[in-house]
């Protein structure tokens, strides 16, 4: 059985300085594969130089919507400019998204953001994976404007089945992490029992997300396995079937 952890930022400063041991104790279990994408210009650079020593080590590029505010625009001119000449080392763009729950005056400029960079990955056929907090009805509105079909992944899916529905009828995955393992998320509980499994990918969100029970202490892609678990008390599937099948989806989502 292998995993692959469509979210985790192992370059953040909270793993980056055990970063291969965080590395060695997710393969140990069953993690095979990891995504992960930037969250400012800043680590455009130092992702593309993981990618070329890891294999199994996928990036996304792309500019998070809490650090637009402090980004020039300038910095998408570079960002076009590794998907044209390294585009075959950068499996997506993001994390980009909306985060209406940040102070209204950062919202015109988020939206510029977002924007642009879904007009990049619909340029360069990359898939987008999505950040999005009170924020779902804008980003779909925007990616249907857009005639976005290269799909991708909405992370840290929490939600009910309509919600969901209307991303995936645009051909995205559905991020589930450490929401599915707390008891009172019953909405997003009952929401990934009923969904198909093809709708589905695991993620961390690593080191951010701690599962219930570790509350207070950074997360690691180790913790895979425990999300796994908890989805395998939700769906009727085997566990077998459900890894493969998370496997496959997480290959299509990200156009591997």
């Amino acid at each position: 059985m292998k995993l692959f952890d469509t979210h985790c930022h192992l370059d953040l400063p909270e793993l980056a300085a055990e970063q291969a041991d965080h590395w060695q104790q997710a393969q140990q279990v069953g993690v095979a594969e990891l995504l992960i994408p930037a969250v400012e210009q800043a680590a455009w650079l130092n992702l593309l130089k993981l990618r070329r020593e890891q294999p199994a080590w996928h990036i996304a590029l792309g500019i998070h919507p809490w650090w637009a505010e402090a980004e020039p625009f300038t910095v998408l001119a570079e960002l076009e400019q590794l998907l044209q000449s390294h585009g075959a080392h950068i499996a997506a763009v993001g994390e980009i998204g909306l985060d209406f729950a940040l102070a209204a005056e950062t919202f015109a400029k988020q939206q510029q953001f977002f924007s642009a960079q879904v007009a990049l990955a619909k340029h360069y056929q990359k898939p987008v994976i999505l950040h999005h907090r009170k924020s779902q009805p804008a980003l779909l509105a925007e990616l249907k404007r857009q005639q976005f079909t290269q799909g991708g992944i909405l992370h840290a899916f929490s939600g009910s089945q309509q919600q969901a529905k209307a991303f995936l009828d645009l051909g995205f995955k559905l991020g589930i992490g450490g929401t599915i393992t707390y008891p009172r998320a019953e909405k997003t509980r009952n929401a990934v029992r009923k969904l198909p499994l093809s709708a589905l990918v695991l993620e961390t969100d690593a080191p951010a997300m701690p599962l219930n029970g570790f509350q207070g202490q950074a997360n690691t892609p180790a913790q895979l396995l425990a999300v796994f678990n908890v989805l395998c008390e939700l769906r009727a599937e085997p566990a077998a079937q459900l890894a493969a099948a998370l496997w496959q989806n997480s290959v299509d989502a990200l156009q591997l």
